[in-house]
């Protein structure tokens, strides 16, 4: 059983409004003018690696900046979207600016088997064995 709560006789005023960040959905027009006109994109998934090739040129966006400098390690494009506060869709669009520029790479994430093939393990154990 929870304790009745307390009700103020006077409510409180409704905070002033905060201005929309970057990233929140609420202001489309500045998502528009990060990526300029929709063209096309590299088809690129959220588990991609992007690595990059140099160091930001003085002719990067801010938001190009800020991708090639996040991106001196390999991380997924989700990663990416993530740190920046952008959608998903935002930073495909700046990915792939910068993947005909080849100022990043994109690569497939490194897969791993879930078991070693059992012949390789068969041989290995045959070869000690012998010792």
């Amino acid at each position: 059983m929870t304790p009745p709560q307390r009700q103020r006789r006077h409510p409180l005023p409704d905070p002033a409004p905060q201005p929309a960040k970057q990233g929140d959905g609420q202001n489309p027009e500045r998502l528009y003018t990060i990526t300029g006109e929709d063209g096309s994109r590299v088809p690129l998934d959220l588990v991609t690696l992007i690595v990059a090739n140099a160091d930001p040129p003085p002719s990067a966006t801010p938001e190009q900046a800020a991708l090639l400098r996040l991106c001196s390690a390999p991380l997924s494009v989700a990663e990416l979207s993530a740190y920046l506060n952008l959608p998903f869709s935002v930073v495909t669009v700046l990915l792939t600016e910068l993947l005909t520029a080849e100022l990043v790479r994109a690569r497939a994430p490194i897969v791993r088997q879930a078991l070693p093939d059992r012949s390789i393990l068969e041989a290995v154990m045959h070869g000690l064995q012998k010792l």
